[in-house]
């Protein structure tokens, strides 16, 4: 039996990784449960997994679960704050943490468990975006055993030669090539993305996630931030890392090799096969994914991507060549720069252009530290909310 942690349970990975963990009862067991605020459905969670604790960001929010809890009997403990969160990710009795929490706050609580030498399974793109050498390093000196949930890095990771290389070419690799949905505007005119909103930008054509990443599907800044998680990773040059639309979603992602072999993970578009694979690694657990029907996708079909369009994805790039903290720069403005867009405050072409205002404007510095790269994370948040107000009234979205 082993016992998981699962930071942002209430979450659409963290719901997808206990459907996968109901179906297998009597390997896994739930230890701790985490979400940021939502009460109702993390009570939910407690009263049919009965972890040991559950962990809410929001002091009050954890008082008030606290209290229902304990009129239902039930003896879960209840924590809060970020300490909360690094306790339940790095506790020894802890086999495998999931870290899924969103964004910037699922930092600590991966690096966490990383020093406490756990099998981390990381859907969390922040950490390896943020800090990808300080995470690595720190998966190596606590021995931890690293396994990437986004469907893309998990498709790479199955099809990829043993991990560790020097370089790729050690193991007769030539390029990653990750695939891309396009999004839902992938055919749109200039004018027309001029015109996004929100409702339209959340409708993506073919998975069911969360609304940040479902807009950074939407601006292909999702991609951007997987091919600096996949530098991270797999050790690979950005020259390395191709980038291809791939509307179907059925192949997740390929590697080609030297001798010209282009090796591929083909399945449908559901979360819970990498899940499954993380979770059983080195063995392989039933997930409940349908089977893929070959014939009734029938074709499949790929085209380049277009980062004048669509320049998110070019700017992560230029992060990634810049070094330093331009990734944290880079991931700040940009959940800054999707909240707002949610919030109709901007435009949908106004998440770009605050991106790349913040990147020429703010110095990109070598990091030591974690704290160091919090301070840069505030300074960036900073500089995106500043500049919301600055952008072309012309172009605000009236509430």
């Amino acid at each position: 039996m082993q016992n998981v942690s699962i930071l942002g349970s209430t979450g659409t990975i963290g719901q997808q990784t206990l459907d996968v963990i109901a179906r297998h009862a009597d390997e896994y067991k739930v230890f701790a449960l985490a979400a940021n605020s939502n009460i109702e459905a993390l009570l939910k969670q407690c009263l049919q997994f009965r972890p040991e604790i559950a962990v809410l960001l929001d002091e009050k929010a954890a008082l008030n679960l606290r209290a229902q809890l304990k009129a239902q009997s039930c003896k879960t403990e209840v924590l809060s704050g970020a300490a909360g969160l690094e306790q339940v990710a790095s506790d020894s009795k802890v086999d495998i943490v999931m870290a899924a929490i969103v964004g910037a706050a699922g930092l600590r609580p991966a690096m966490a468990a990383a020093c406490a030498g756990k099998r981390i399974l990381l859907a969390n793109k922040e950490t390896l975006v943020m800090a990808g050498s300080l995470f690595i390093q720190a998966v190596k000196v606590g021995g931890a055993t690293l396994l990437p949930i986004d469907s893309e890095h998990n498709a790479i990771f199955q099809v990829m030669p043993p991990q560790g290389l020097a370089e790729l070419a050690d193991g007769g690799v030539r390029k990653i090539i990750l695939t891309a949905s396009g999004g839902p505007f992938r055919k749109y005119t200039q004018q027309e993305l001029a015109n996004v909103t929100p409702e339209l930008a959340l409708k993506h054509p073919n998975r069911v996630m969360g609304a940040k990443i479902t807009i950074d599907s939407a601006t292909l800044m999702n991609k951007g931030l997987e091919v600096i998680e996949a530098h991270w990773l797999f050790n690979a040059k950005p020259s390395q890392i191709e980038v291809v639309v791939h509307p179907q979603s059925i192949i997740h992602s390929m590697v080609e090799y030297v001798d010209g072999s282009i090796l591929a993970q083909l399945g449908n578009p559901d979360m819970r096969t990498p899940i499954a694979y993380a979770l059983g690694y080195p063995n392989r657990i039933e997930s409940g994914v349908t089977s893929l029907n070959l014939l009734e996708i029938a074709k499949l079909e790929f085209e380049a991507p277009d980062v004048k369009r669509f320049p998110c994805l070019q700017l992560a790039y230029d992060a990634l060549q810049l070094g330093g903290t331009a990734p944290a720069i880079l991931n700040a403005v940009n959940e800054v720069a999707v909240a707002a867009f949610l919030k109709q405050q901007i435009h949908f072409l106004d998440i770009a252009t605050l991106i790349a205002k913040a990147l020429n404007s703010i110095k990109t510095t070598p990091f030591t530290s974690l704290e160091q790269l919090i301070a840069v994370d505030a300074e960036a948040r900073s500089f995106a909310n500043s500049n919301l107000k600055r952008l072309d009234s012309k172009r605000l979205l009236t509430a």
